[in-house]
């Protein structure tokens, strides 16, 4: 009835329609031929009865699927040959909305239009803006209050709902109302969910052993005895002042926390449970695909974008004067795309440089911090200097983080359109490629530098490293890295958690639905009363909602969070239990927004989670190289073992602490470089400085080379004297200790001298 303004167009698929575009897809229905699906037997059957009892609390209320549990009836493609094989009972209800609607869109999106110069299917039309949007229709309202039950009210109160955070999902009526593709999302997530569980009571219990082994442990001791305590050497040049190692005895209790044998034993656990947990998905993703009947489902040809189509006419007319020349051009090859390539290419490459100088910018910003505070009037604020800077320079990282993380969704999005891919699928695949590479190197840079970089070439007393000339080059605090790495692990990951769910995906996008229903009732008080009279229909609520943009962002959410679970758990062992309790909220959070929030998606099918799984296996396998870089360079586990059997006396930890620190006498240090205004006055002739302890023992191999070498040296030297004078004829050495020439066989080669009074044979022994 209105002449302007919105117009909605509704289209309905009669059966002849429906009918023959099923037997065209080859969808699957089923027949009237039934089976009992066959369980295991004996005491698997019996353990399965009895979980099924003890969790029935947990199961959803959906009637019509738990009847179905044990039945499946056997499924076969569409014929209208063959109608009387199948269930059919009434022609309304034999396919369901999903299906209608998936039918429907095929249709739309092969329809070309007569008037235009090429293929015109509803996504063309859409991207011309002839429609705004096109979208099948939600059953009803999802207030389970209000009406008849439908399968939107049963999804919102068995799901949707944050009350019902301790239920299963209904899987089954998930992909019955949405499709099989989002299906796969939430089954996918449910089981990552659940398999948490182990990991974070694992987890727990390696935190738990750290707090209660912490007053046991000999390192953090010796760190805290303050009648022993060692002098160290200043932090900083001329403001900083020599200082005792117990001040820090907090922060080496901390790390004893989270850095502790437990610790090595979590990251094999890890390591297994990443590999079970793809194992079990397969397993999973293999079930859903036979009672969903998806097995020897075939790739649906899919149809061109409407920008590849736009691309390739205009190709075509520009290339119309060459026709005599060659064929007409029926695709874009890779010569076509070349432009594009290399515009991808550099602008991936600056993306990384800028998160690469977002994080240098940041180590600025603590080294020149750090410097201003240690020079402050304020004994507190010196004391706290650390503290604070650690505490502000992750809160600044997790902000740039949160800020470029956005701006490389947009710009993955860019450079993938720029590339004009053909399918969607296509484009999909290069997308999350593209998105995923530079949000990897966005969220997990900060960190890699903290746990592999930071403290590495920081130099020693009197010959230290600058930036600028001015600042020294930071070093990690006295328990080492581990801890800092932990409090920037932990931030990280909960601050994305916490800021995206509750910014991003709640607030942002009520915002949106307010405006647009603001402006929709502004046009509607324009139109007069009459309209304004008119009970709202299901697609003006329906288009009231946010447009579904695609699952890409859900599964990029999940799969960093999976980084931060087992790329660097051996620093933070109660990863997996946040990621449990964000993930507690995140599948109904989800849930609310697809069943309430969102217009309803197009059902799509699909047999697996396609390239995310790639995705997910190779983070797997390079999580247990992270873990194992994280305790052999990170951790103290192995300088602790090498140290106990190696050269610990009695074979304790008892002298580790003064075992890792170097001495450095302070008259070597530079001039202007020395503690102005010291409390320790003049009593401090030697200073102590932390040393890593691989250098500590090339240092020492060095010194037990040149000892040896200039025994050797003198050696040569009687033996010389011994020729010239001409002594007698024979001259045996004594043989070196055997430990000696063991040791000395893994440094340098051995050498004997056998002569007499005319001629030296030396003989060289590997």
């Amino acid at each position: 009835n209105k002449s302007q303004g919105l117009n909605f167009v509704r289209v309905h698929a009669p059966w002849p329609v429906l009918s023959r575009e099923a037997e065209f897809l080859k969808i699957k229905v089923p027949t009237k031929k039934m089976y009992e699906v066959k369980q295991d037997g004996g005491i698997l059957r019996k353990l399965y009865a009895l979980w099924n009892k003890c969790t029935k609390f947990l199961q959803p209320d959906v009637p019509h699927l738990s009847e179905n549990a044990k039945i499946k009836h056997l499924s076969y493609p569409f014929s209208r040959d063959k109608m009387h094989l199948y269930n059919i009972k009434d022609k309304d209800t034999f396919f369901d909305n999903a299906t209608r609607s998936r039918i429907v869109h095929e249709i739309l999106k092969r329809t070309s239009c007569a008037k235009a110069k090429y293929s015109m299917g509803i996504t063309t039309l859409i991207a011309n803006n002839v429609y705004e949007a096109a979208y099948p229709l939600h059953d009803g309202c999802y207030d389970y209050n209000k009406g008849e039950i439908n399968e939107r009210k049963l999804l919102h109160r068995e799901w949707a709902r944050y009350g019902a955070f301790y239920k299963y999902q209904p899987i089954d009526l998930i992909r019955k109302y949405f499709g099989e593709k989002i299906g796969l999302y939430f089954a996918w997530l449910g089981l990552y969910t659940w398999l948490l569980i182990p990991a974070s009571l694992v987890g727990i219990i390696v935190f738990l052993y750290g707090c209660v082994t912490v007053d046991a442990d000999i390192p953090s001791q010796e760190m805290c005895d303050q009648q022993h305590s060692f002098t160290m050497c200043p932090l900083c040049d001329k403001a900083c002042d020599y200082w005792n190692l117990s001040s820090a005895c907090g922060t080496a209790r901390a790390s004893h926390l989270f850095d502790n044998p437990a610790t090595v034993f979590f990251s094999v656990f890890m390591a297994l449970w990443a590999t079970l947990f793809l194992e079990h998905w397969k397993r999973l993703q293999m079930r859903l695909s036979y009672f969903w009947d998806l097995t020897g489902l075939e790739e649906e040809e899919e149809h061109p974008r409407p920008e590849y189509e736009t691309k390739l006419l205009l190709m075509r007319e520009n290339a119309k004067g060459n026709e005599k020349n060659g064929a007409k051009k029926e695709k874009l090859t890779w010569r076509d795309r070349i432009p594009a390539y290399l515009v991808n290419f550099s602008a991936i490459l600056f993306m990384i440089a800028l998160t690469f100088s977002a994080v240098f910018s940041v180590i600025i910003y603590r080294i020149t911090t750090s410097a201003a505070l240690a020079v402050s009037t304020y004994a507190e604020t010196r004391a706290n200097a650390r503290i604070t800077v650690t505490s502000t320079a992750v809160i600044i990282n997790l902000v740039v983080i949160l800020i470029l993380d956005e701006i490389y969704g947009s710009v993955a999005k860019w450079l993938t359109e720029i590339e004009i891919p053909k399918t969607e699928k296509t484009f999909e695949e290069r997308l999350i490629l593209k998105a995923f590479l530079l949000k990897f190197v966005n969220s997990y840079a900060s960190i890699f530098y903290v746990a592999f970089f930071k403290g590495r070439f920081v130099g020693r007393p009197g010959n230290y490293l600058y930036i600028f000339q001015n600042y020294r080059v930071e070093e990690c605090a006295p328990g080492g890295c581990l801890m800092e790495l932990c409090v920037q692990l932990s931030i990280i990951m909960l601050g994305k958690q916490l800021i995206q769910n509750n910014l991003f995906e709640i607030a942002i996008p009520k915002l949106k639905k307010l405006f647009r229903k603001l402006k929709d009732e502004r046009k509607e008080t324009r139109e007069g009363n009459m309209h304004n009279a008119r009970e709202h229909q299901q697609w003006e609520d329906d288009y009231a909602l946010e447009p579904f943009t695609g699952l890409t962002p859900e599964y990029m959410e999940m799969i960093i969070q999976f980084g931060f679970v087992t790329l660097f758990v051996a620093s933070f062992p109660l990863a997996p239990l946040f990621a449990l309790l964000n993930n507690i909220i995140e599948v109904r959070l989800d849930a609310k927004k697809f069943v309430a929030e969102l217009r309803r998606p197009d059902a799509v099918r699909a047999k697996d989670i396609g390239i995310w799984y790639n995705i997910l296996s190779g983070m797997g396998k390079f999580s247990v190289i992270i873990n194992a870089f994280v305790i052999s360079v990170t951790s103290d586990f192995i300088p602790r073992l090498v140290y106990q059997y190696m050269y610990s006396e009695n074979g304790t930890m008892h002298g580790f602490i003064n075992h890792t620190l170097s001495y450095f006498n302070v008259t070597h240090l530079k001039p202007g470089s020395q503690p102005e205004n010291s409390q320790f006055g003049q009593d401090v002739d030697v200073c102590r400085y932390s040393k890593d302890i691989s250098e500590q023992i090339k240092k020492e191999k060095n010194m037990l080379v040149n000892v040896f070498l200039k025994e050797e040296h003198k050696k040569l030297q009687l033996i010389e004297n011994f020729l010239m004078h001409d002594k007698p004829s024979t001259f045996h050495f004594r043989e070196l200790p055997k430990s000696i020439i063991t040791f000395e066989e893994s440094i340098f080669d051995m050498f004997y001298f056998r002569f007499d009074k005319n001629q030296i044979q030396k003989i060289r022994v590997r």
